[in-house]
């Protein structure tokens, strides 16, 4: 539970704005609102549902998750949940008429954000034992559980577990506040370094540069904790104070280790995601702006011994979307069969893990979730010296 949920922000709202909630009708999130305008119909999806408010097992509003919140009395906000592979609206004229599109036209409504963009990824496969990891702005690392007993929950209660749109399939959820922030950080450094000096070389002209910066340094010699954002972490523990930091620099390193150690430390952190919902899956598609990277690809590969492929699709969210209203409307009879024409072909061949590399990063990596697990009350320090703390 965490804000940027609608159960924590209706639960607020009743403490603080009472009045407002009493005076609504019905609690949508952004895509169920843009349903309500096109369609008419007040409805959510059971992903968005369910991880807010319910039970995953059932797909249904849970009364304890309700209670827990204090929002019993509020039950009449909550929208019916409609399955969008299954039942769809029309486009209706008013909407027509604003967007330029046909009365009539087939809307679909999508799953969460998160669920969409892992399935276009491409999460979803039979075998079961495939995740997905999305190195953008965040790192989102997701496991495909084929059913409710495959899902495994940590004792921190950290991540998410989510509905998929396929039957009694879900998605389980450990999500980095900061991934390629912390190389823009760093590329930052530098890039100001040489202006001062009177160099110049832009963000895009460095980042070509990292691989062979990274190549030519030494693996492991640095542990870099990734938590670079200002609103801490999130995965797979929760700590607002959290922060960013290098361990066992010395004056032999270069600005390179330095490099290799943020994509280490990237690693790490989709690692300890991973193994917070249970094993690392055999198999991991990568997409996100930094998955081009040929050294990075490698580094998760030995860091977490799994084969990785990368996804060339874009707009991964996108296209997981328009895979629902596809099986929904019928132009493929199952999901399974979607995804082996929309999301099979754009895999790349299979990245092999180094052993040798690997070994390197199974000795190092204790240390890494021990410097998170000793810093915390350095951070929390920090954090009440400067003001910036929860």
């Amino acid at each position: 539970l965490n804000s940027c949920q609608q159960g924590a922000q209706l639960a607020f709202m009743k403490k603080n704005h009472s009045d407002m909630l009493e005076r609504a009708a019905t609690a949508l999130h952004c895509k169920d609102w843009l349903y309500f305008k096109m369609t008419g119909e007040r409805a959510t999806d059971p992903s968005e549902g369910t991880f807010t408010f319910g039970d995953f097992r059932s797909r249904t509003y849970s009364d304890e998750a309700l209670d827990i919140l204090d929002l019993t009395t509020h039950r009449r906000l909550l929208p019916p949940m409609l399955e969008g592979t299954a039942d769809h609206h029309p486009l209706s004229r008013s909407a027509a008429a604003e967007t330029g599109l046909l009365e009539g036209t087939p809307v679909v409504l999508g799953y969460v954000d998160m669920v969409m963009t892992a399935l276009g990824a491409g999460l979803y496969d039979p075998s079961g034992n495939v995740g997905c990891t999305v190195i953008g702005s965040t790192g989102i690392h997701t496991r495909f559980a084929a059913t409710p007993d495959d899902v495994v929950l940590n004792d921190d209660g950290s991540g998410y577990t989510i509905a998929m749109p396929i039957p009694g399939a879900f998605a389980q959820l450990q999500s980095n506040m900061a991934a390629t922030l912390n190389i823009d950080w760093l590329l930052g450094l530098a890039r100001d370094v040489l202006a001062t000096a009177g160099g110049k070389s832009s963000h895009d002209e460095l980042l070509k540069a990292l691989d062979a910066w990274v190549e030519a340094s030494e693996p492991g010699s640095l542990i870099y904790q990734p938590y670079i954002s200002l609103a801490g972490e999130r995965g797979p523990f929760v700590d607002p104070d959290a922060r960013a930091g290098f361990i066992g620099l010395s004056v032999k390193h270069g600005f390179g280790d330095l490099a290799r150690g943020v994509l280490e430390g990237l690693a790490f952190a989709a690692r300890d995601c991973y193994q917070a919902m249970g094993a690392v899956p055999g198999e991991i598609r990568l997409s996100g702006g930094a998955a081009r990277s040929p050294s990075l690809r490698r580094i998760i590969a030995a860091a977490t011994r799994a084969q990785v492929r990368t996804s060339s699709r874009q707009e991964a969210g996108a296209a997981g979307a328009a895979m629902m209203a596809a099986v929904g409307l019928g132009v493929y009879g199952s999901m399974e069969d979607c995804a082996a024409e929309w999301v099979t072909p754009l895999l790349g061949d299979c990245d092999a893990y180094d052993e040798a590399l690997s070994q390197t990063y199974d000795a190092l990596f204790p240390s890494f979730v021990a410097a998170r697990q000793a810093l915390r009350p350095v951070w929390k320090g920090m954090a009440h010296r400067t003001g910036a703390g929860s």
